[in-house]
């Protein structure tokens, strides 16, 4: 049951995280300059892709090797939500963040504001993936309270 609950926990903290930027985050960056609001993003997406990477990662790992001692298929969902984290970010979400890097910061119009708030749309889907495989791995430990 330790792996489920670490996995568990990875995911949440993965969730916070992604939550974050959604709620917080996103929001407060859209109050600055389109040159503003493209450094910030920059910076921010700089430090948060190793981190919610690693993060989705170890989650995954853990609810693998808890299925493996425990045979609770639940934790194979929730690995699966957290593992999707990587595909979707690869081909859905890194396009746009190619294409934002590639803004020059004394180049920016009202399309580079456009093109992160279409990236904030498309990174709530990690949020609501991160919550899911929260959710599902909440529901394997609670299986094996039981």
């Amino acid at each position: 049951m330790l792996y489920g609950l670490l996995a568990t926990a990875v995911a949440a903290i993965f969730t916070g995280a992604a939550i974050y930027i959604n709620l917080v985050e996103q929001p407060a960056r859209f109050k600055l300059s389109d040159a503003a609001l493209l450094t910030q993003w920059k910076a921010s997406y700089k430090r948060g892709l190793f981190m919610q990477a690693t993060l989705a990662l170890v989650s995954g790992v853990l609810g693998v090797v808890a299925l493996v001692l425990t045979w609770n298929w639940w934790y194979l969902l929730g690995a699966a939500l957290i593992f999707l984290n990587w595909p979707f970010t690869f081909f859905a979400i890194m396009p746009t963040n190619k294409q934002l890097m590639q803004i020059p910061l004394d180049a920016t119009t009202p399309d580079t504001r456009k093109l992160i708030r279409s990236w904030g749309w498309l990174h709530a889907v990690r949020s609501l993936l991160g919550l899911l495989a929260t959710l599902v791995f909440l529901l394997a430990v609670s299986r094996q309270l039981i």
